[in-house]
């Protein structure tokens, strides 16, 4: 790969600069596909194409929007693509996450189709597709698109420079059923724009199965569920399954650090936890979650078990995310209310049962979280993989912890050792917490060190190493 340039592209950029007290401040971009992707590129190297989101993105860059991250140690170059507000709101809010999203997410949201926010997602696919090409001049280059928000770059790229590409795209949330993706005005267009790909790729194949299925029904093509391969104009697309994953040794050597165990240390004085067990919750604030669920699940935990007042604390960390779109703050409200009325229930003298923590994380704060907390419980409605399960077991070395874990998650297919439940099912999910909390100490360490060696066996460099392999089978076009 080295004879050629490697470009990863997504929405998100991996690196954030942002003005804090008149100083620039570099962070580490949140979210799985940042988690995943950026331990690849400074193994790998190359560029990342992102939307800029930083107000001091432009003052860190050259005058072709490029800058060397890491920050303190560049090992790719990052390049920004520059958005007007309203391609922002059209694009990015609009159809990506009020269409997309909940097309694509069995979480009962109603998905809104709009014009003008088609046109906008056209249109920013269209200058994503542009820069890229301006950056990669007369050189062939491996491309690797990630997510729904590009769904249309593969096919821009290859009428650009249909000889000069080999380009993959890894779908990072779940792909639907045809009876809910045929509701999408644009299935057509979102159909033909994947099948640009020369490879595309699903978490699971179940996923991979759903869209054959979207395929078959919408597009002339040829379908050979053998190979996985569909044939459309002359254009071959290989269809696969390949389970993301974490740095596991990368984490398990953070949470080892002095400064972890600092920060840890701080966090218990912080929120007062020395004499209480610690249950965790740690999400972007998002409807797919779970959230409200989980929170009416440790309120009929307390109901069934009130002799817990007192003992433990669930510690639910949010970041609020896209608090534009109307849905995420009505859930926002929501989650405020549901803790005010739980704690009000519950609360006894100095002690309120649900601690929310609402500011921004660092990768190493969100270690120390993972390390205080004896059960972690991830009650997501609809999940491609959730990568939060992977690092929480990851950094738990210590082997003194539980994973209760939705069954409607990707990683619950190979985390199986985790305790398993129906977030619908509120009674299901209390007695699952209250089996986790009574484990022994033998059989928490049994089935956490399972759950380690899958997640150790199958780590980010794996997945990326299948994805990049099956890559460089492909030939260019002469």
């Amino acid at each position: 790969m080295t004879d050629y340039l490697f470009v990863v592209v997504s929405n998100r950029q991996p690196y954030i600069y942002k003005f804090k007290k008149g100083k620039i401040e570099s962070l580490r971009g949140a979210g799985g596909v940042i988690s995943a992707l950026d331990p690849v590129m400074q193994a790998c190297g190359g560029l990342w194409v992102a939307n800029s989101g930083g107000d001091a993105d432009r003052r860190v860059c050259d005058r072709k929007g490029k800058v060397g991250v890491p920050p303190n140690n560049p090992n790719y170059t990052l390049k920004w693509v520059w958005l007007t507000k309203e391609e922002e709101k059209g694009y990015y809010y609009g159809y990506s996450n009020e269409a997309l999203w909940p097309l694509c997410h069995m979480a009962f949201h109603r998905p809104i189709f709009r014009k003008d926010d088609w046109e906008h997602y056209k249109t920013v696919n269209e200058k994503f597709a542009r820069s890229i090409i301006e950056e990669i001049g007369n050189r062939k280059a491996f491309i690797w698109i990630q997510d729904y928000h590009l769904a249309l770059l593969a096919k821009y790229l290859k009428r650009l420079a249909p000889k000069q590409l080999i380009v993959a795209q890894f779908w990072h949330i779940p792909w639907p059923s045809y009876e809910t993706f045929r509701i999408c005005p644009q299935r057509k267009e979102i159909l033909e724009g994947l099948l640009s790909n020369d490879l595309l790729g699903f978490h699971i194949r179940y996923h991979c199965d759903n869209f054959l299925d979207a395929v078959d029904r919408e597009l002339e093509s040829k379908i050979d569920r053998e190979r996985f391969m569909v044939t459309r104009a002359k254009q071959h697309t290989l269809i696969r399954p390949y389970p993301i994953s974490i740095d596991f040794e990368g984490i398990n050597h953070i949470a080892q650090s002095q400064e972890v165990k600092t920060i840890k240390k701080n966090l218990v004085q912080e929120f007062d936890l020395k004499k209480y067990r610690v249950l965790l919750g740690i999400d972007r604030i998002d409807y797919t979650k779970g959230i409200p669920e989980r929170l009416l699940a440790i309120d009929r935990l307390l109901e069934k078990h009130p002799e817990l007042k007192e003992k433990f604390v669930f510690l639910q960390m949010g970041q609020i995310s896209r608090i534009h779109i109307p849905k995420y703050k009505q859930l926002n409200d929501e989650i405020n209310a549901l803790v005010e009325e739980i704690n009000w229930k519950h609360s006894t003298d100095g002690w309120n049962p649900i601690i929310l923590v609402r500011r921004h994380l660092s990768f190493k704060e969100v270690i120390a979280f993972y390390k205080l907390g004896e059960l972690c419980v991830i009650s997501s409605l609809h999940d491609g993989m959730n990568l939060v399960v992977k690092e929480f077991i990851a950094a738990r070395r210590d082997k003194k912890a539980m994973l209760v874990l939705s069954q409607f998650t990707g990683a619950a297919r190979e985390l199986t050792d985790a305790v398993l439940i129906n977030p619908y099912d509120r009674e299901q999910t209390s007695d699952a917490i209250w089996k986790a909390l009574n484990f022994t100490d033998d059989e928490k360490k049994k089935r956490i060190t399972k759950m380690r060696q899958v997640i150790k066996h199958n780590n980010i460099y794996r997945w990326a190493g299948k994805v990049l392999s099956e890559l460089l089978k492909f030939d260019f076009k002469e």
